[in-house]
């Protein structure tokens, strides 16, 4: 999810929090519905925080970069030397590509990229 998706969810969540706090002070009668709103609100505000793209490096993540198929690193990116791959495959349930699992040896870290 792009950064300016992301800012926009967040803005939303935001004002509809506001939405539902004014609406429970302002109409007393409104109550639950409310709560519901305010609830919906942050559920808008925190899951844009938390999601990540599958499979990608925080790196890649912070350059904004486009997904590669599968949802891995990128076509053509040069990883870093450190990574090796392993001999962990597995294909994406969802893009049905078949994923390499490259590790770094001395810090554990991942990186997937897809095959063929």
């Amino acid at each position: 999810m792009g950064l300016l998706i992301r800012g926009a969810i967040v803005a939303l969540g935001v004002v509809t929090m506001l939405g539902g706090l004014a609406s429970i002070i302002l109409v007393p009668e409104v109550g639950v519905a409310g709560l519901w709103t305010v609830g919906i609100g942050a559920f808008l505000v925190i899951v844009p925080l938390i999601e990540r793209n599958r499979y990608r490096s925080e790196a890649a993540e912070k350059r904004n970069e486009s997904p590669g198929p599968g949802g891995g690193e990128a076509p053509g990116s040069a990883l870093e030397p450190r990574f090796r791959p392993t001999a962990e495959v597995f294909v994406d349930p969802t893009t049905g590509h078949r994923m390499r699992v490259l590790v770094d040896p001395r810090t554990g870290e991942r990186r997937y990229v897809a095959e063929g």
